[in-house]
């Protein structure tokens, strides 16, 4: 049994059924869910990466190493940041001042942290696709998508630099928000779907 492969596809299956329930959980606003799944997928993330960088040829590896440790940071901020939100937020009674930093919904400390880890996880799948070298079709695409996603590295690290989130938590109930999340959800469920495919035919 090739270890490597059966870790590589797993980790491809854990995004997309996260990126997926992540999608459902925002459209029913279940936040407890989409919680839950956020802790999850960086898990899933980290095993799709780790195999993209295991077979890439070795003039490409730093490139490979740069995607595999940025996912690991990207894994560390994201997990903190819903750990918290299922524990402490979840579990405590916070004065306001705590809950302004913590709160997922208060859009401080605490969002800001998960769009940093956001916009590394941007940078990991460029420097990812940056390291592949496609042998059909499914792997050119998968390649484009990886690294036009690290297009949201710049607005995920600037947009919280200008204030405008701060501005978003003084009214309205998020809406636009949760939906632009979809979207994302809907851009990033075939790079789970697509890698999951790219190892399931690797020779």
């Amino acid at each position: 049994m090739d270890l490597n492969k059966v870790v590589s596809k797993a980790g491809s299956a854990i995004v997309t059924v996260t990126v997926f329930l992540f999608a459902l959980f925002l459209i029913i606003n279940f936040s407890m869910g989409y919680f839950f799944v956020c802790l999850i997928l960086p898990i899933g993330f980290i095993m799709m990466t780790a195999g993209l960088h295991n077979e890439c040829e070795r003039e490409r590896k730093v490139a490979a190493n740069i995607g595999l440790i940025l996912a690991a940071v990207y894994g560390t901020l994201i997990m903190i940041v819903y750990f918290t939100q299922l524990t402490t937020v979840n579990n405590e009674q916070l004065n306001e001042q705590a809950a302004n930093l913590l709160e997922f919904g208060k859009f401080g400390l605490i969002f800001n942290y998960d769009l940093l880890g956001y916009g590394v996880m941007a940078l990991s799948t460029f420097f990812t696709g940056l390291s592949m070298k496609p042998k059909n079709k499914t792997d050119k695409w998968l390649r484009a998508l990886l690294m036009i996603h690290g297009v949201f590295y710049f607005s995920c690290t600037f947009m919280p630099i200008t204030g405008m989130f701060v501005k978003m938590s003084s009214g309205g109930d998020g809406i636009g928000g949760r939906l632009a999340l979809v979207a994302w959800c809907v851009y990033f469920l075939p790079v789970g779907i697509l890698s999951f495919l790219h190892f399931q035919f690797r020779k």
